[in-house]
């Protein structure tokens, strides 16, 4: 399983060994196909996901704009600066997922590699220039 998440963009630069720690940490979880997971317009709810399995489509103003599969990433810039969401997300499958939340992410900025930090601040400049 975890050959795959290795070559994810975010985990850029960081070891393999430090990866799957990251994700051995993170909660797994589930929702069926038509749950939604985050609505527009709602709180951040300081949580960013990694697809393990299924799909969702990502919906902006009733409009589908996106669908995102298995290893894909999705998060906010709401994860760090309280803004609320842009956009809803909704299981198409059932989904099973790897939940980072901002606690565990501080944790990652504070204690470990310099190199997650390098990663974590290239992700979020990424974000903002779309």
């Amino acid at each position: 399983m975890f050959e795959r998440i290795y070559s994810l963009k975010i985990f850029e630069w960081i070891d393999k060994e430090t990866i799957k720690k990251i994700v051995d940490d993170c909660e797994v979880r589930e929702y069926l196909d038509g749950e939604i997971i985050m609505m527009e317009n709602d709180a951040s709810n300081w949580e960013w996901y990694i697809i393990k399995s299924g799909n969702v489509e990502i919906i902006i103003w009733w409009t589908r704009v996106a669908e995102l599969g298995v290893w894909d990433i999705f998060w906010e810039i709401a994860l760090l600066n309280e803004e609320d969401r842009t956009a809803t997300v909704r299981a198409i499958k059932n989904l099973k997922v790897f939940v980072l939340n901002i606690d565990h992410l501080m944790e990652m900025i504070n204690n470990w590699s310099n190199l997650i930090n390098k990663t974590i601040l290239s992700r979020i400049e990424e974000n903002l220039s779309r």
